[in-house]
């Protein structure tokens, strides 16, 4: 993948997100960070109190279990969304022309989902693997690599 001189790259998945600017060129990036985020998110069970609910059925014998809520996925889409409104605001003070995403599939389409078309609109490249705790060579790399 072509990456073009002044190309703004974000590395994120749930718990961290890395801000990039290309200094290189397409060819050769030299990508530097511009800002870092990291949030502390315990593991689910860590943040649960209490075991799931349950419920007696009017329909047939027994009990029904609900679903126990998984706070730490809660909390991973949350931040994702709160990288999705970085980028928007970041967007409208026309900081970058062009962007590429790096995350996971699960945080890609979180992100997806609060995309505003402004940010839509500079796009130019999804990448759906997780690289938040790779050097910034490594990532370059799959960037060249990617097509």
């Amino acid at each position: 993948m072509q990456v073009p001189h002044n190309a703004f790259v974000v590395v994120a998945d749930g718990r961290k997100m890395l801000f990039l600017r290309n200094e290189g060129d397409a060819v050769h990036p030299n990508l530097q960070v511009e800002r870092k985020r990291e949030q502390d998110n315990p593991p689910d069970r860590e943040q649960g109190t209490d075991t799931p609910g349950r419920s007696f059925s009017s329909v047939g014998p027994g009990r029904s279990a609900y679903e126990e809520t998984d706070f730490h996925q809660l909390e991973e889409d949350r931040f994702a969304a709160e990288t999705a409104d970085l980028l928007k605001k970041r967007a409208f003070d026309n900081d970058f022309e062009k962007l590429i995403v790096v995350a996971p599939p699960r945080t890609l389409g979180e992100l997806r989902k609060h995309y505003h078309k402004e940010v839509s609109d500079r796009l130019i490249g999804e990448i759906d693997k997780t690289l938040t705790g790779h050097p910034i060579v490594d990532i370059e790399k799959v960037l060249i690599d990617a097509e």
